[in-house]
């Protein structure tokens, strides 16, 4: 088991660039895969979770060629897949399992999804409930955990559904299926959440009604292959965002990171905590908003978050809670319970971790009150979850001492060259393999 031991740093300057997207990723490869024609992608996340995405449709048949973070994809159309052999292996990526389920529940053959413990403790009921009110056939563990078995259902049909909670992953879920069922599906999120797959259906081709919170799509439309430049990832730039805004001195510039609007409530964020951020050189690739992010460090004070940020900031959380940390006064978040059912249960998992570097903390049902102050020595344990163990790597820059951060393995799977990146910029990371 790898771990993580971080020494107290000084600042984060330089001039870099994050891995791709990893929800752009995920989604350029199950669209291309489904489109007609040959697809070329740039920029593409070479982290695991992303990889494994890429072999579970090199199973169902489809000719998949990457070299380094270029991938080239021969489409076999909406209704070319084929049956796998074995098992696909989701590894630790619940938007690859649930984004999947929902395209596999619209296929004329049977198919078993898998993933990693972690993977296999989160709930996937929250888009088996839907895609069963359209026929499709899914047995999953108790809870609705995987391994989940999908049967032929013989067709899907069109629904009207209303989104309890805002989820990307749910509603990209149900679109892909709506691709497969008789009629047109509408979904309706109760607050807006991130529109990658309504931009890159588009772009593949599909059209796909967006206004108002309700999206529509109607089943049976053929995508066109297309080329798709990967940004850099705004939920990896946030780790480096923080680092900047806290340790004084610093200076850095993320260079082509997505600002697509659902996506940047890390910056809002920051910026009313007293953060120094700037947006520079903005432009559109791919039909994706694009900008280099300049951070300069600053006095952050604690806020009360605005609940219309929390869904635009659902992954960043874990590494604003370390920015909270380092504040004036005291951070409230509330209407943030999705972060219970992540990779780990985020809010308990930092606040633990926040206290045992001295960080006092109140955890609420659905958020944290986090009180500015000192950061000390200590251990703390990241339970596998990725964001966890780089968001402590982050809080080093302002500790009194080592922090020692265990079970650090799948910051891989969605940030493979953090360390060296991360030490480039003036963080002081050494690996520790028990």
């Amino acid at each position: 088991m790898t771990g993580f031991v971080c020494s107290p740093g000084t600042r984060v300057n330089g001039d870099i660039r994050v891995p791709g997207d990893k929800s752009i990723s995920h989604r350029s490869i199950i669209l291309s895969s489904i489109a007609n024609g040959r697809s070329h992608i740039s920029g593409f996340l070479q982290g695991e979770d992303s990889l494994n995405t890429i072999t579970a449709f090199r199973q169902m048949g489809v000719s998949i060629e990457r070299n380094g973070d270029r991938v080239r994809v021969d489409g076999v159309g909406l209704n070319g897949l084929d049956a796998p052999a074995g098992d696909l292996d989701m590894g630790n990526s619940g938007t690859a399992m649930r984004l999947l389920l929902g395209l596999l529940a619209g296929q004329n053959f049977d198919s078993r999804l898998i993933g990693d413990a972690s993977l296999s403790s989160r709930p996937m009921q929250r888009v088996i409930d839907p895609l069963q009110s359209m026929g499709a056939r899914i047995e999953s563990e108790a809870g609705g955990r995987a391994p989940l078995q999908v049967r032929s259902s013989g067709g899907l049909r069109a629904i009207h559904y209303d989104m309890p909670v805002a989820s990307a992953q749910v509603k990209s879920c149900l679109m892909l299926a709506g691709l497969y069922a008789d009629g047109e599906t509408v979904v309706r999120e109760p607050a807006p959440t991130r529109d990658h797959s309504e931009r890159m259906l588009k772009a593949f081709g599909c059209e796909v009604g967006s206004t108002d919170s309700v999206i529509r799509i109607r089943g049976g439309q053929a995508l066109t292959a297309c080329d798709v430049e990967v940004p850099a990832d705004v939920s990896s730039a946030a780790f480096f965002m923080v680092a900047a805004a806290i340790a004084p001195g610093s200076d850095i510039t993320l260079r082509h990171v997505g600002i697509n609007p659902t996506r940047t409530g890390v910056i809002d964020i920051l910026r009313l905590m007293g953060g120094e951020i700037e947006l520079l050189s903005r432009r559109e690739i791919g039909g994706e908003p694009v900008a280099d992010i300049r951070v300069r460090s600053a006095q952050l004070t604690g806020i009360d978050i605005p609940l219309e940020l929390v869904p635009l900031a659902i992954d960043e959380f874990p590494v604003l809670f370390v920015a909270a940390a380092c504040a004036r006064g005291i951070t409230r978040l509330s209407g943030a319970g999705e972060l219970r059912v992540k990779e780990s249960d985020r809010i308990q998992v930092m606040a633990d971790g926040l206290a045992e570097l001295g960080i006092e903390t109140q955890v609420k049902d659905d958020g944290i009150v986090v009180e500015g102050g000192p950061i000390g020595a200590g251990r703390v344990d990241a339970h596998g979850d990725h964001r966890i163990a780089m968001a402590f790597s982050v809080a080093s820059l302002r500790a009194a001492g080592d922090i020692r951060i265990e079970d650090c393995d799948n910051v891989k799977t969605s940030f493979p060259e953090f360390v060296e990146l991360a030490r480039a910029a003036g963080l002081r990371i050494d690996i520790d393999d028990e």
